[in-house]
């Protein structure tokens, strides 16, 4: 008896031990979009037409919001806030700002403002 006894401790035990493991945190509470996403990046206003293959974007997060750093001497992005959609994908939102969708691997972007056009279609 005290040998069962002893035996279910460690199962319980051990089955305590793997439930409390799961990786079930959702990734977008982790800042897991910010970082450096490359690919096919492009900028526009007036007569400044610039386009690059291979450019690269850099996501950081302050407080509730997001900035996009662009190399290749485009402007960047900045104070541009999300909202989710579907598993682990956000889009931005706001007044101007809108058309970037982001999620762990990729980074899609058209945004028109100020008579501006940024597009990207990058991953990491």
């Amino acid at each position: 008896m005290k040998k069962t006894i002893q035996m279910f401790s460690m199962l319980m035990i051990a089955m305590t031990i793997m439930v409390s493991c799961k990786k079930d945190t959702d990734p977008a509470t982790k800042d897991f979009f910010v970082g450096t996403y490359k690919g096919d990046v492009s900028y526009k206003k007036g007569e400044t037409n610039i386009v690059s293959s291979d450019g690269k974007i850099t996501v950081s997060k302050v407080g509730e919001t997001y900035n996009f750093y662009f190399g290749s001497n485009i402007p960047d992005i900045t104070g541009v806030k999300f909202e989710k959609k579907g598993d682990n994908t956000y889009v931005s939102i706001g007044s101007g700002l809108t058309g970037i969708t982001i999620d762990a691997s990729t980074l899609k972007m058209l945004v028109i403002k100020d008579g501006a056009t940024w597009t990207a279609d990058c991953k990491r």
